[in-house]
């Protein structure tokens, strides 16, 4: 991933935060010339590891999981907040739109469970972290022998994390005018999605004043 410098984030805990508020992620593997691509819900164990523990299930029937044998090395895409930013909210409309936006990258190289407890509990924390928004919430309980009957039909897997790189484009290279009118224009939006960039920007430019 391109990262000037100016938009490098190494933030671990800002890091971790964006792979939790969008756990919908991209797993790549490279095989053969061709690069096998599935979108998958993971879960982040930030205890395990330097840089954290990802966690994942897929389909038993994709045939994606049969790369995943610990040797081959993975990229997860985090995909965070993004906005089209006009030049019209800069001191001067003299210059070219951009897109701000904020992407983590996580390499490692992922392994199967094959322990069926494992997986069983890999499952139900998946289900206590988003259930926990929900009311009122759903329980493996409730489906119990159903559930158990479906842990032949996934595959299950963990990637420690080798390395992260994170990339939060934010306007830091225009002047903190320029990103203070970018930052209004964006909180004023009907559009969570431009919201949520404006706040990664109020965020920066609070840390930036320190």
């Amino acid at each position: 991933m391109y990262t000037p410098d100016t938009f490098k984030e190494t933030n671990l805990k800002r890091l971790h935060a964006l792979m939790r508020r969008y756990p919908f992620a991209l797993l790549l593997t490279a095989h053969d010339g061709e690069i096998a691509a599935t979108h998958l819900p993971f879960m982040l164990d930030a205890e395990r590891g330097a840089h954290g523990t990802l966690l994942a299930h897929m389909a038993r029937t994709n045939p994606h999981w049969q790369l995943l044998d610990g040797q081959r090395g993975a990229l997860v895409v985090f995909t965070g907040p993004h906005a089209y930013i006009s030049p019209s909210w800069y001191e001067s409309p003299v210059t070219v739109p951009t897109w701000n936006y904020a992407v983590v990258h996580a390499y490692g190289r992922p392994i199967i469970l094959r322990d069926k407890i494992c997986v069983r509990a890999m499952l139900e924390r998946l289900v206590a972290e988003h259930e926990a928004r929900i009311d009122p919430p759903w329980s493996t309980a409730q489906a119990d022998r159903y559930v158990d009957e479906q842990l032949d039909y996934i595959v299950a897997f963990e990637m420690t994390i080798e390395r992260l790189k994170g990339k939060f484009k934010l306007n830091q290279n225009r002047s903190r005018n320029d990103q203070e009118g970018v930052v209004r224009a964006l909180a004023g939006s009907d559009d969570p999605l431009k919201r949520e960039v404006a706040e990664l920007m109020r965020t920066h430019l609070a840390s930036s004043k320190k």
